[in-house]
């Protein structure tokens, strides 16, 4: 079994993100990621070890056409994923987000998904500090870091390789000890 990575996406850099994070872990570790927008829920769920991506949209709400996105996102597969039991499953999450553009809302969308895995009982590890960010506020900031994270292609790209790698490092070993548990 491998690491699954599922993202939502509006513009394609949550997708961008994904690929890069499927880069870094290899495919020997991970399969290709996938849009939320193309799977079913049985595709998610054959995975006990999880990377999520979503992008920023409205005030801290779950991507999707209520929240003004062009494409089905996450709302849209929320509707029809319903209420499995997440319990033996481990979720690290990623975000985007704008902290110039939406600083008083930066990156809050990760935290209205990550609510929605941790409530049905997934365990939910990738916690990445707030230091080095400039914002207002953030919904999925607990105490100094984030729930997962955040990547802001816009006003800080230029660390957005050193920020996935370190990420990378700091969750692939407990993604990996749900695999070797699971095999």
């Amino acid at each position: 079994m491998k690491i699954g990575i599922f993202f939502g996406t509006e513009t394609g850099t949550t997708r961008l993100i994904a690929k890069k994070l499927y880069k870094l872990l290899g495919d020997e570790l991970a399969d290709k990621p996938l849009n939320v927008n193309r799977i079913e829920a049985a595709d998610l769920l054959k995975y006990d070890a999880l990377i999520l991506g979503t992008p920023s949209y409205g005030v801290g709400e779950i991507p999707g056409l209520s929240a003004g996105c062009l494409e089905r996102n996450w709302e849209e597969f929320l509707a029809r994923f319903g209420a499995p039991d997440l319990s033996g499953k481990r979720i690290a999450m990623f975000g985007l987000g704008a902290q110039e553009r939406y600083s008083e809302r930066f990156a809050s969308s990760m935290m209205a998904l990550y609510q929605v895995f941790a409530g049905l009982g997934a365990d939910m590890i990738g916690a990445w500090p707030a230091e080095g960010y400039t914002f207002e506020h953030s919904a999925s900031l607990v105490g100094d870091h984030f729930v997962g994270l955040v990547i802001d292609q816009r006003t800080q790209g230029m660390l957005t390789e050193q920020r996935l790698r370190e990420w990378v490092e700091q969750v692939k070993p407990q993604l990996l000890q749900k695999l070797h548990h699971a095999a």
